[in-house]
Order: C-alpha cells, then sequence, then structure tokens
C-alpha cells in the first residue's frame, strides 16, 4: 500500500534520512523502532508531506506522493496521529472529531456513522463530548487524536509515540484498540518506545539508526534481536 524508495531528506545542511527503503503492505501493522534522532518522526513527517524530500520517492498504491501538500495527502487517504497528540484544547471533543473529517466529502448520515464508530472504539468520547479537549487527561487526549485521524477514512494511519506520557493502563488499551482496527482492516505503521508489545503485535518491523534502516524482518524476531534488546 505505502513504499518509499531511497528517501532522503535533509534539514538545511544536516542529512536527517538517508536512502530510506521500507514498505507498507495493505491490512499490515508495522513497527518503525529505534533511538532517539534516528529520523523515525522526520520519517513520518515526511510520508505527511509536512517535510519535503531531497531525494527518493514515496508511493501510496503506486501513485507518487512525495512533496504533495499535506491536505492533498491526507485526502488521498493517509491520516497521521503525531507525538504529543497536539488536539485543539480550546475546542470540545465533538468539535475536534468533527475537524478530521474537513478533507473528505461526507453526508450528515455519514457523519453520524463515523461518529457512532468512533464512540464504540472509544466510548468515554462520547461521554465528554461537550469538554474542552485541553482538560481531558493524556490518554482521553490520545483516543481524541486517534479518533480525529479515523474521521477522515484514512486507508493507512501512521501513529508517532501513542504511549508517550501515559500510564501503563492506558497505553495498555491504546494498543489493544489499535490491534482492534487492525484487525478489521486498517493499515497501520507505528514508533513506539514500549517495543515490546508493539513487536508483539505487530507483523514486520524496521530498526532505524543515524536516518538509515539498518534491520528489518517479522516482528517477533526483531523483538528477540541482540542488538534490539540491547538498545530497548
Amino acid at each position: 500500500m505505502l513504499k518509499t524508495r531511497k528517501l532522503t531528506v535533509h534539514y538545511g545542511p544536516l542529512l536527517a534520512l538517508h536512502e530510506v527503503t521500507l514498505e507498507v503492505n495493505r491490512g499490515e501493522m508495522v513497527s518503525l523502532i529505534g533511538p532517539n534522532r534516528a529520523g523515525k518522526t522526520t520519517l513520518l513527517l515526511t510520508l505527511s508531506g509536512i517535510l519535503k524530500t531531497s531525494e527518493g520517492r514515496i508511493l501510496l498504491e503506486e501513485e507518487e506522493i512525495a512533496n504533495l501538500e499535506p491536505h492533498r495527502i491526507v485526502a488521498k487517504g493517509i491520516g497521521h496521529v503525531p507525538q504529543g497528540r497536539h488536539v485543539f484544547p480550546t475546542l470540545s471533543v465533538t468539535d475536534n472529531l468533527m475537524l478530521g473529517t474537513y478533507r473528505r466529502a461526507h453526508t450528515e448520515v455519514d457523519l453520524r456513522n463515523g461518529l457512532g464508530e468512533i464512540y464504540g472504539l472509544f466510548p468515554v468520547l462520547k461521554e465528554r463530548g461537550r469538554q474542552r479537549a485541553g482538560t481531558m487527561s493524556g490518554g482521553e487526549q490520545q483516543m481524541l487524536a486517534i479518533g480525529r485521524a479515523l474521521m477522515g477514512r484514512p486507508r493507512i494511519l501512521l501513529l508517532d509515540e501513542p504511549s508517550t506520557g501515559l500510564a501503563p493502563s492506558f497505553y495498555a488499551e491504546i494498543f489493544t484498540k489499535l490491534g482492534e482496527l487492525n484487525r478489521k482492516g486498517l493499515t497501520l505503521l507505528i514508533i513506539d518506545q514500549e517495543v515490546r508489545p508493539l513487536l508483539k503485535m505487530a507483523h514486520r518491523g524496521y530498526l532505524m539508526r543515524n536516518g538509515r534502516i539498518i534491520k528489518e524482518g517479522p516482528a517477533r524476531i526483531l523483538l528477540e534481536d541482540p542488538e534490539v534488546q540491547t538498545l530497548y
């Protein structure tokens, strides 16, 4: 569904990604792991069009999308849940969810169905519909950020550190919900420092270091890899 070919990105004169080649197949959950400053977040921001490529290709179902504007990439079916959640704190929970529909055509029935699906996945969001998003807990805000992205009906969802700052009970629930979404057919590419639960759930994984992919393979094999165990 999504693949990169020798993707290279610079921050000014600094090389951030060097010839990164990876792929995510339809229906897969793929993990992207590595130490801090390995280039993981840079890769997701590039896939979303927020950062521009220096060289290389990004293909969404064989369509070239490298360097398209971010709103066009969202419209083509890539959702992104950024690190730090970035909900709109002064808007209500419902209004945050509705903003997720901005780049796609929809009917009132479609909106009601979409909200119903999100409330089924995260019941607390229905309970807190009128509450300002900024007054919610970190775990609830993470659920909201995921729900907002899902309202855009993505074909593939990119998630950057969904467990950051959450208590173990909350990130366990987040991972459980992501597993449910994947089993229903949603394709996922996930960065997270909670490597053990992530690799236990994922189908495949990539290990990044210094802006390069240095290892790839089935997730459970990466989990037992000595280099991964040393890193984490």
